[in-house]
């Protein structure tokens, strides 16, 4: 019984924490221009571009972890792959970069990063940590693919090529 009462007091303080976006949300849209300009800047890698739009896509598609019918958490899983792609994007946005678009917008500072601290709240810890090692995990899994040969075998499979000498 105890222990029931304890899930309740963290559903209910997770709830309640929900309440420090109201501020965040009145930023919002500064942060879409922020998140504009490094979109457009050709310093920020093509790769961390395709988060973004790999995290549109995602909440596009008719397709989800958790269906969006579901009341309530039916679009928490959106919400969790936005927060994750803006998170891992903004930290491939170098220091100077980030900081030049923040005083070019009129953007404080130490509100963008309580913000984005509140913002990674969102999504459990052990989550975060497992994705923030994904990039590592393909290039890793690309290198393995590349030393295999499969690419240049399936490419000759593909167009029926025979083997080069």
């Amino acid at each position: 019984m105890a222990r029931h009462r304890r899930r309740g007091r963290g559903r209910v303080g997770r709830a309640l924490s929900l309440l420090a976006f109201v501020p965040l949300a009145s930023r919002a849209p500064d942060y879409a221009r922020l998140l504009w300009a490094l979109a457009r800047d050709e310093r920020v890698p093509a790769a961390s571009k395709g988060l973004l739009v790999g995290a549109g896509v995602y909440t596009a598609l008719p397709i989800d972890i958790v269906p969006d019918r579901v009341p309530l958490i039916g679009r928490i899983d959106d919400v969790a792959i936005v927060v994750l792609a803006v998170d891992l994007f903004l930290e491939s946005v170098p220091e100077a970069l980030l900081h030049e678009k923040l005083e070019e917008l009129g953007l404080d500072r130490a509100n963008f990063d309580r913000d984005l601290a509140q913002m990674r709240r969102v999504v459990p810890r052990p989550v975060r940590r497992l994705v923030h090692r994904l990039p590592q995990a393909a290039e890793v899994a690309a290198g393995l693919i590349r030393r295999s040969g499969v690419v240049p075998a399936a490419r000759r499979w593909l167009t029926r090529e025979e083997p080069s000498s």
